[in-house]
């Protein structure tokens, strides 16, 4: 199945480019999402007639996530959970708990952009967390796991 990507997608192309995908991907994910269309002579002309405003959108939404990005580095995020012994957690700090801390420090970050390296943490420690606000903006955030 061939597309027209209608906006920036990881691993898979920029805006404009015309690439072939498998049709549970286009039709499942992409064409309802909004962010591919089907690649027949009149997508493509109808694309090229929007071309101007979807670039001007997608530059909108990459300077609004540089801005969310710069206001992430300079957050110090500090999780309080409850601990056992030798420093293991009860239960564990998953995206939705790094992504609570974080919207409560003052910058509004959702669950699916916070990746964990290793899966949910289990111990108490500093750690480095990824932040995929873009696809071309990705920051790290050091979170400190104290013990309560």
């Amino acid at each position: 199945m061939e597309v027209i990507l209608l906006e920036k997608i990881a691993n898979l192309g920029n805006l404009g480019d015309k690439v072939t995908i498998k049709s549970g991907y286009g039709r499942n994910f992409l064409i309802p999402t909004g962010k591919a269309a089907m690649a027949t002579p009149a997508k493509i002309k109808e694309f090229e007639e929007r071309r101007a405003e979807l670039e001007k959108h997608a530059a909108e939404k990459l300077a609004a996530a540089t801005a969310r990005g710069e206001a992430l580095s300079k957050l110090n995020v500090s999780i309080a959970h409850k601990t056992g012994d030798e420093g293991r957690l009860f239960g564990s700090v998953g995206t939705q708990n790094i992504a609570e801390a974080i919207s409560a420090a003052g910058v509004k970050v959702e669950k699916h952009e916070v990746r964990l390296p290793n899966g949910v943490i289990r111990q108490i420690g500093e750690y480095d967390i990824a932040i995929n606000l873009h696809t071309d903006v990705v920051v790290t955030l050091p979170i400190k796991i104290v013990s309560e």
